[in-house]
C-alpha cells in the first residue's frame, strides 16, 4: 500500500499531568504538525485530552477501543471513554458488545466499525520475541503453572484504605499456599507505605519493580492463575489462556466473565477475596471459546485501512 498523503497524530494512553495541562500541550503539537486525523486510544485522561484538543481544532478523531463500558460513572476511565466516543469520527470497537454499546448510545452506524482488539495483534506478534528473549521466569527463580501474577493499581483500590487492605491481606494469606509475584506500580507502593503494610506485604509476597512488557508477557503467559484490577491484563490472561480474578465490581469485558475466563471478586472482605482466589487456582475449568472473539489478529491492518479510506 503506498504511503498516505496526510499526517496522523496518536495520542497516548499515560496517566498523569492533569487533563487541562495535557490539553495545552497537544493543542501545541497538533498546531505545529496540523494533522488530518488524531488517533486516541483507550480510556485514560490523555485519551480524552487528546480528543478534546482535536475537536477544539476542528481535526477528525479516530477512537481506538471504543464502546467499552463498565456503567460505573464514578470511574474515572469510564467518563473519558464516554466523552471521547461522542466527539470522534470513527469509532474502532474490540467486540461485539461494544458495537451495541454504541449503538444505543445514538451513535450513527456508519461511524462504528468492528475491528477486533490491537492488543491481541500484539498479544501474537510479540510473544515468540518474549518467549526468546526475556529472562524473567530465571531471575525469580520461577516455574511455569507454579504461581500467581498479581497486578493491583486501579485509585478505586489503591485510594480506598479498606479495599486496598483486604486486598493484600488477602494476597498474604494466599501466599502462604503459593506463591503470588506481584510488579507494584509506583501508585500502590506509595499507598501501602500509606497504610503501614508495606513491610508486610514484602515479606510474604513475591514483590518485583515495574516490568517491561515481554517480561509481562512471559510473566502472564506461565501463571496458573492472574488476579488483578487491571482492563488489559484481564484481557491478555485470555489471551494467553490463563484463568483470571478481578478484583473489581464491575468490568468492561463482560464476555470474558460470561465465558467464565473471568471471575469477578469485589474487594469488600478479606476472607471471600483469599477464598475466591484460592477457589479459581484450584478450579481452572474453561468453556469452548467462540470464534474470533477479539478478532484474528488483523485489528491493526483494518483500521489502517478504514482511517486511508475515510
Amino acid at each position: 500500500m503506498p504511503a498516505p498523503d496526510y499526517h496522523l497524530a496518536i495520542g497516548s494512553s499515560s496517566h498523569g499531568a492533569q487533563t487541562g495541562r495535557m490539553l495545552e500541550k497537544i493543542e501545541e503539537v497538533l498546531l505545529q504538525e496540523s494533522p488530518d486525523w488524531v488517533l486516541v486510544y483507550g480510556d485514560t485522561n490523555s485519551t480524552l485530552a487528546g480528543a478534546i484538543a482535536a475537536v477544539k481544532l476542528h481535526i477528525k478523531v479516530a477512537h481506538v477501543e471504543a464502546g467499552l463500558r463498565s456503567f460505573n460513572r464514578k470511574m474515572p476511565e469510564e467518563i473519558n471513554c464516554v466523552l471521547t466516543d461522542h466527539t470522534a469520527n470513527l469509532l474502532f470497537a474490540p467486540t461485539n458488545s461494544a458495537v451495541e454499546n454504541l449503538r444505543n448510545e445514538g451513535i450513527a452506524q456508519e461511524k462504528i466499525h468492528l475491528v477486533g482488539d490491537v492488543m491481541y495483534d500484539a498479544a501474537l506478534d510479540y510473544l515468540t520475541k518474549a518467549e526468546e528473549k526475556s529472562l524473567i521466569l530465571q531471575d525469580l527463580n520461577l516455574t511455569s503453572q507454579n504461581y500467581i501474577l498479581a497486578t493491583i493499581h486501579r485509585a478505586e483500590n489503591t485510594d480506598n484504605s479498606k479495599r486496598l487492605q483486604n486486598i493484600f491481606i488477602a494476597l498474604v494469606e494466599v501466599s502462604k499456599k503459593i506463591t503470588v509475584v506481584l510488579p507494584l506500580h509506583p501508585r500502590t507502593r506509595a499507598a501501602l507505605l500509606r497504610e503501614g503494610i508495606l513491610d508486610i506485604v514484602s515479606n510474604s509476597l513475591c514483590l518485583i519493580n515495574p516490568v517491561g512488557y515481554l517480561d509481562m508477557v512471559m510473566l502472564e503467559k506461565n501463571a496458573k492463575l492472574i488476579t488483578t484490577d487491571s482492563g488489559g491484563v484481564q484481557k491478555e490472561a485470555f489471551f494467553y489462556r490463563v484463568p483470571c480474578v478481578t478484583l473489581r465490581d464491575e468490568t468492561e469485558w463482560i464476555e470474558l466473565v460470561q465465558l467464565r475466563w473471568n471471575r469477578l471478586l469485589p474487594p469488600l472482605d478479606t476472607n471471600q477475596i483469599t477464598a475466591g482466589i484460592l477457589a479459581a487456582y484450584v478450579n481452572t475449568s474453561k468453556t469452548q471459546i467462540p470464534p474470533n472473539l477479539y478478532g484474528g489478529g488483523m485489528a491493526t491492518t483494518q483500521i489502517i485501512k478504514i482511517i486511508t479510506e475515510s
